[in-house]
């Protein structure tokens, strides 16, 4: 019986070695066969190449960790190295605090003398707190003095609020900006000519009234009902303008022509204006209000 079962197994491997994908297909059944046959799913499913191992994230973090640290070491010991270059140094001596070049008297002054004050170029403030009808452009020779001027050359705030044609918002507007005082001089010149300055001097306050005056005024005359244009650039004032205004004409009266400046040095403010019969130049306004400028 063994020897039976022997012989049969050695002739069946005898045919499968003959025909090995008979005999492979033969003791699987056609099931067994059909499931071993490669499909869509068991193709897909292949495994692919062998890829390599892709680093550990703990240890990264743990090198990035190291170098940080050897980082914040290295900053510490550079920053005890250089207190102690600085420690070990000599200390630098400072200057004294006496100064032997200052500009004062190399001896005290006698009783009752003073130094002597500043050029006008360079104390500007000094001459505004004098007398301000000083700083106002002199009379020429051969003009005359105009009627209406007293002989003081003062002009009251309520006097000066006048001139204007809102006279309560004008005093206001003085008032709040702190006026001081107003120095006049006028003359005239020629048949109809007249000239007319104005120096209008403001207190020191947050705001520079002499500046804001100046603005104001340098708006209101560029309107229609004035100059209605925005006049001409002052050289050398820095914020001055001067204009012209247009002819003036009414049946049975002598045309009236006007020119005006309006420009401030400090806490002072200038109005120049000239009235005329006769057509004003821009050369004539302009001249006479440099002149007035290199006053103050």
């Amino acid at each position: 019986m063994e020897s039976t079962e022997t012989a049969a197994g050695a002739d069946q491997q005898a045919a499968a070695s003959a025909c090995p994908e008979g005999a492979a297909a033969g003791a699987a059944g056609p099931e067994t066969a059909a499931a071993a046959l490669p499909g869509p799913e068991t193709a897909a499913a292949a495994p692919g190449p062998v890829q390599e191992r892709p680093p550990s994230r703990g240890r990264a973090g743990r090198t990035v960790g190291l170098i940080a640290a050897a980082a914040v070491l290295g900053l510490v010991a550079g920053t005890a190295v250089g207190y102690g270059v600085q420690a070990d140094c000599e200390p630098t001596p400072l200057p004294a605090l006496n100064q032997p070049d200052l500009a004062y008297p190399a001896k005290p002054l006698p009783a009752g003398e003073s130094p002597a004050r500043a050029a006008a170029v360079v104390d500007l403030r000094a001459e505004a707190d004098g007398d301000l009808r000083k700083l106002l452009l002199p009379r020429p020779s051969g003009a005359r003095k105009a009627e209406f001027l007293d002989d003081e050359g003062w002009l009251d705030t309520a006097g000066y609020a006048s001139e204007f044609k809102q006279e309560g918002r004008a005093l206001e507007f003085m008032l709040e900006n702190r006026i001081r005082r107003v120095a006049i001089t006028s003359w005239e010149s020629g048949e109809h000519r007249q000239v007319h300055i104005q120096l209008v001097q403001f207190r020191s306050s947050g705001t520079i009234g002499a500046a804001v005056h100046t603005e104001d005024a340098q708006e209101w005359l560029s309107d229609p009902d004035y100059a209605d244009d925005d006049g001409d650039v002052l050289p050398g004032s820095g914020n001055g303008r001067y204009y012209l205004f247009p002819v003036e004409r009414e049946p049975g009266y002598l045309d009236f022509y006007e020119a005006r400046a309006v420009f401030y040095r400090g806490d002072v403010m200038a109005e120049v204006s000239i009235w005329d019969a006769k057509k004003i130049s821009k050369k004539d306004i302009r001249s006479l209000a440099e002149r007035q400028l290199e006053r103050l």
